[in-house]
């Protein structure tokens, strides 16, 4: 959820000899694009009662917004903070870095405080289940400081406390980067490999004996990944080789990946999945299933010039990319706005009517939102150059 800096040349923060320097292409659209498409998803997809969320990528793939969104809040990181170390000096990106996390951290509060409130508000006009929140946070106050210290994690609450967890790492990661380039990689990969192989290792979860439901040990690894790629493709000079086999391998991972986890019989269709109920990914370790679901889509995504040229250039990949640029503000909104969602189908019922009312209004809300925050954003920048 970081801002995506401007591309630049390449850079040496990975490599002790790296490959000469290709000119930079300006910013790619294509991260804020996938972004806002994530974020879109999310709310959708967090609404269980929305008819629309059948039409979202987790039914036809194993991996779903999350990890999307994940994976690119460490590319926008490296963008956004890994390329400043030389230039601004570790102090300087420390701060900007800490400042971040605590944005996150006021948007957390902000989600929780609107949870409580709204919830209890609204249970003395009408029966509200508890599910809404957890039991424990339906009732009585003993529940604040577990919650605003991350030791009780609500669900649909819980993917800024591992972003704040994860941007909190870079800098670690950073330094292994600086030893060798695929040092921090390496070990990235080694624990989220032990993590599958071991999901006990977690973060403990006051309301979940399993604990957090993004296992942290298992999402740095997307995180890196992440990162990595952006640092590459920085040194690239802005895309990711496009090698045909790569292509093909992923296309047709993608394929199976969409046949495998199609809901066929929520349809009344066959069931043509090739394993059955055998394969199962998990989202809390992340499993390889979902990683490599992800990836594939961001290879052939981040490998093509004619996704960067749709992104930057066609009406629907500006607006899209509008509101990626505002990750956070828009998920704090979205995740609100699914709650009342939520909360509106409960108490009415799920008609046709409501249906589309809840998604036109949810997603214009949205829209709106990242156009005025994009539009004061501009005037900022415009007034300050003025006075420059």
């Amino acid at each position: 959820m970081t801002s995506q800096a401007e591309n630049t040349s390449g850079s040496g923060v990975v490599s002790a000899q790296p490959s000469k320097p290709v000119a930079g292409r300006g910013r790619d659209h294509r991260i804020d694009a996938m972004r806002g498409v994530a974020l879109l998803m999310m709310f959708i997809d967090h609404i269980p009662q929305n008819l629309l969320n059948r039409f979202t990528m987790r039914n036809i793939g194993f991996a779903d917004a999350a990890e999307v969104f994940v994976l690119l809040a460490g590319y926008a990181s490296w963008l956004a903070y890994g390329r400043g170390f030389k230039k601004y000096g570790v102090p300087t990106i420390l701060k900007r870095i800490f400042r971040r996390c605590v944005q996150l951290y006021i948007g957390q509060t902000i989600m929780v405080a609107a949870y409580v409130f709204t919830v209890r508000a609204w249970r003395h006009f009408t029966p509200v289940s508890v599910d809404y929140l957890e039991p424990e946070l339906a009732h009585g106050m003993g529940w604040v400081w577990r919650v605003m210290m991350f030791d009780a994690l609500p669900s649909n609450l819980n993917i800024l406390p591992l972003y704040i967890v994860l941007l909190g790492g870079f800098p670690l990661f950073y330094v292994l980067m600086r030893v060798h380039r695929s040092l921090a990689l390496v070990l990235s990969g080694a624990i989220w490999l032990f993590v599958n192989f071991d999901p006990e290792i977690n973060f403990p979860n006051w309301l979940d004996p399993d604990g957090w439901y993004f296992n942290p040990f298992a999402w740095q690894f997307l995180f890196a990944l992440g990162l990595t790629a952006s640092a590459e493709t920085q040194r690239r000079g802005g895309d990711l080789p496009r090698k045909g086999l790569l292509v093909a391998a992923s296309v047709l991972y993608l394929v199976f990946s969409a046949i495998q986890a199609f809901p066929w019989t929520l349809w009344g269709l066959p069931d043509f999945r090739p394993f059955g109920d055998s394969i199962a990914p998990a989202k809390t370790w992340l499993s390889p299933f979902r990683l490599l679901d992800v990836v594939a889509i961001f290879y052939l995504v981040q490998s093509s010039d004619a996704a960067r040229k749709w992104a930057a250039e066609s009406k629907w990949g500006q607006i899209l990319a509008r509101v990626g640029r505002h990750s956070l503000e828009i998920f704090v909104v979205g995740t609100v706005l699914d709650l009342y969602a939520r909360l509106i189908f409960s108490t009415f019922g799920e008609g046709w009517a409501l249906q589309v009312a809840v998604n036109i209004v949810g997603l214009a809300v949205l829209f709106w939102l990242a156009a005025w925050l994009d539009t004061r954003r501009n005037r900022q920048r415009a007034a300050l150059a003025a006075r420059t």
